[in-house]
């Protein structure tokens, strides 16, 4: 019988656990970007989280996927997702700000610290143990 933790999906799971954690990265950069650039630099910045996070539940998404299918595929997957989720987010991102008024400081720079600061609040409670939901992290 196959071990157990092989059929979780993982990595939606630290997928979602990211993406819960916007809720301490998104409002602080939202509002620093509307007191320096106003309502515009702090709907930029609102665009900016949504789109890293769409980003990110798309990763676990595809990653997931490929790892029930086989090793090769989840590789596969890796390599080939990650180059067609940063080619969906520089369409997504012609398509807003070609679209929508934003700022595209506020927006650019927002997408870049988001990314950042939840891959590390992630690694940090991974390495901490704190997600419990994944027994290899205790």
């Amino acid at each position: 019988m196959p071990d157990e933790s092989l059929r979780v999906p993982v990595e939606s799971i630290l997928a979602r656990h990211t993406v819960a954690r916007s809720v301490y990265v998104g409002p602080p950069l939202i509002l620093l970007f509307g007191l320096i650039r106003g309502w515009e630099g702090a709907w930029s910045a609102a665009l900016g989280v949504v789109v890293v996070v769409a980003d990110l539940l798309l990763a676990g998404a595809i990653l997931s996927i490929s790892a029930r299918i086989s090793l090769a595929a989840y590789h596969a997957a890796a390599l080939i997702g990650f180059v067609l989720r940063l080619g969906i987010f520089v369409a997504l991102v012609l398509v807003i700000s070609t679209l929508v008024p934003v700022d595209r400081l506020a927006f650019g720079i927002t997408a870049v610290v988001a990314y950042l600061a939840l891959l590390v609040l992630e690694a940090l409670a991974v390495s901490k143990g704190k997600e419990r939901e994944l027994t290899w992290t205790k």
